[in-house]
């Protein structure tokens, strides 16, 4: 065999490879709905932002969610706007603000206050958008907007702001750390348990991707990290961790599947193309934004918070 002939060999035994492994990441894409390499490096990126926030300067965390939290309402309030409902993008963001504000220098109180303040905030933000006549687009949907727009608000904001409850708690920077984890773990699981044995749909008419051989796979790896992170970093009986893998289980589940059906009632893919891999802000803490009042719940019944 010539020189040439074996470089041609070799071109194209490398051609045939790189044609499998194309097809082989397209075939895992279509069945996980993400993009896999791009959903890695930027799960790695965030990831490391947060923890150096999360145990080094926790007004940095607090700022970090103030920001993400604004980032999500303005994505959500968009895709109200894109079905045709007038959210105001400032009133929400403000509001959420107002609401990750008072969970940080009130607890609980000051949580609530909030949602209160934030919600009239927005209400009337948006009756002076409808009262200048350049602002308003017909049909006039003001009630529709407001209850959209309020919804928005508990949604993102208010539920985003128990992680910033947890923060004083006893060692609530690992109460934090145990919540990202064990959502990421579910999120882990029920994407390796999925693409590997996924035969049966969980929903197909919400979420195609999910299936039941994944949500298995989601409660054995979240119950063993869950009993992992509760002996090591929580300090608290291994039953604990069993309790925090099943409630996020649920919590993280539920929150991926409601935010499917919102996507899905609003006709958009993602709520954003901002995180590569990932779609929007969104899109990554459906799971963890009902997930955090589930920890902060297991929390309050021991007494932590």
């Amino acid at each position: 065999m010539t020189g040439s002939e074996r470089r041609g060999e070799i071109r194209a035994h490398l051609e045939n490879r790189r044609a499998q492994l194309e097809a082989t990441n397209a075939r895992i894409e279509e069945k996980a709905g993400r993009n896999l390499f791009f959903a890695i490096l930027s799960g790695l990126v965030f990831g490391g932002i947060f923890l150096a926030s999360l145990f080094l300067v926790k007004d940095v965390f607090v700022a970090l969610v103030g920001v993400i939290v604004v980032v999500a309402l303005v994505e959500l309030a968009t895709a109200f706007r894109t079905a045709g409902r007038r959210v105001p993008r400032v009133g929400v963001a403000l509001g959420g603000l107002v609401i990750v504000a008072g969970a940080y220098f009130w607890g609980a109180e000051g949580m609530l206050l909030g949602l209160f303040a934030g919600s009239a905030l927005l209400t009337v933000w948006r009756l002076v958008e409808g009262l200048v006549p350049a602002w308003e687009t017909p049909p006039r949907t003001l009630v529709r907007d407001v209850f959209s727009g309020l919804f928005t608000l508990v949604y993102v904001g208010f539920l985003a702001s128990f992680t910033v409850l947890l923060i004083p708690a006893e060692r609530g920077e690992w109460w934090v750390f145990a919540l990202v984890l064990i959502v990421v773990s579910v999120d882990v699981g029920a994407y390796a348990a999925g693409v590997t044995l996924g035969k049966h749909k969980m929903t197909p008419r919400i979420s195609p991707n999910k299936t039941w051989e994944g949500f298995a796979g989601a409660a054995i790896v979240a119950m063993g990290v869950g009993v992992g992170v509760s002996l090591l970093a929580l300090q608290q009986p291994w039953w604990v961790g069993i309790l925090l893998g099943i409630v996020v289980l649920f919590t993280a589940t539920g929150g991926d599947l409601t935010e499917s059906l919102i996507k899905r009632n609003l006709g958009v893919k993602d709520m954003s193309s901002w995180i590569p891999g990932h779609g929007g802000f969104l899109d990554r803490l459906d799971s963890l934004l009902p997930s955090a009042v589930g920890v902060f719940g297991v929390a309050l019944a021991l007494g932590v918070v």
